[in-house]
C-alpha cells in the first residue's frame, strides 16, 4: 500500500454539489451538510491505517468544530469489492460502534472523489461559510501512528476559518492510502 499526498490548498475553489447516501439511508446534499461557519468534508474508509490512527481524535475534533458553526461530513469512495472493510454496511458498522457525529456517505460511483480531486484517505477539504476551499491539509504530524504531541493542524485552521472565512496560508498535506478505484 503506497503512501500518497493530495495537492495543496486551491483557495477559494467552489465545493460542488453532490447527493449521496447517509449511512443512514437518506440522501444528503452539500447544503444540508453545511455548518453556519463551514464545511469540513472528509474522504476516509475504513480500512486505511492512516484513518485508524486518528479516527478517535477526529471525531473528537469534529464535536469540538460543530460547538464552532463548521460541519463535518465523511466520504467513502473506495471499490468496496476490493476491500470488504469498506462495504456500505460496514460503513454503517463503524459509524453507529464509533458513534459519529457526523454524516458517513457512501460515493459508490466514485464521481465526488474525481469532481473534488480526492487522492487519498484521509483526504481533508475545509471550506468557508460561502463553500469556498481554505484547507487541504493535514491532520496533524501523525502517520500510521499517533503523533507523541499533536499540532492540531485541521482543527486550528478550521477554527481560523470559522473565525475569519479564510484559512492558513502554511499548509501541510496530508498522507494516506490511495483511492482504491473502480476497474
Amino acid at each position: 500500500m503506497a503512501s500518497i499526498n493530495p495537492p495543496v490548498c486551491d483557495f477559494g475553489w467552489q465545493a460542488p454539489d453532490f447527493k449521496l447516501m447517509n449511512v443512514d439511508g437518506r440522501d444528503l446534499s452539500l447544503a444540508q451538510v453545511m455548518g453556519e461557519k463551514g464545511l469540513l468534508l472528509m474522504f476516509i474508509c475504513n480500512h486505511c491505517p492512516y484513518v485508524k490512527a486518528i479516527l478517535p481524535r477526529l471525531i473528537a475534533d469534529c464535536r469540538a468544530l460543530e460547538k464552532k458553526g463548521i460541519h463535518s461530513a465523511a466520504i467513502m469512495s473506495n471499490d468496496p469489492r476490493a476491500y470488504p472493510e469498506d462495504s456500505f454496511e460496514q460503513m454503517q458498522k463503524i459509524a453507529a460502534d464509533m458513534n459519529f457525529p457526523f454524516a458517513y456517505l457512501l460515493d459508490s460511483s466514485q464521481q465526488l472523489a474525481k469532481a473534488y480531486g480526492a487522492v487519498c484517505t484521509p483526504d481533508f477539504f475545509g471550506f468557508n461559510r460561502h463553500g469556498q476551499l481554505q484547507y487541504r491539509g493535514r491532520f496533524d504530524e501523525s502517520r500510521k501512528e499517533t503523533a507523541s504531541q499533536s499540532s492540531r493542524d485541521l482543527y486550528h485552521a478550521m477554527c481560523q476559518i470559522a473565525d475569519t472565512d479564510v484559512g492558513p496560508a502554511e499548509q501541510i498535506a496530508s498522507i494516506g492510502c490511495s483511492i482504491k478505484w473502480l476497474d
